[in-house]
């Protein structure tokens, strides 16, 4: 039990880390991507594929 708890949030803080170092690589480009709950847990349990997703919606509602 304290291993999945352990692991959840070592997928959770480098979602945080993927989504700031993100930001800050394409703040250039006028692209941001909100940290909050939905994006972290996006991040969290999708992953690459999770992050892509997110930056694709930001591209679709802009």
């Amino acid at each position: 039990m304290g291993k999945r708890i352990l692991g959840l949030i070592k997928k959770f803080i480098f979602a945080f880390l993927l989504l700031y170092g993100l930001n800050i690589c394409v703040n250039t480009l006028n692209v941001l991507i909100p940290i909050n709950l939905f994006t972290l847990g996006t991040v969290t349990f999708l992953g690459v594929p999770g992050l892509v997703s997110l930056v694709v919606m930001f591209f679709i509602t802009k």
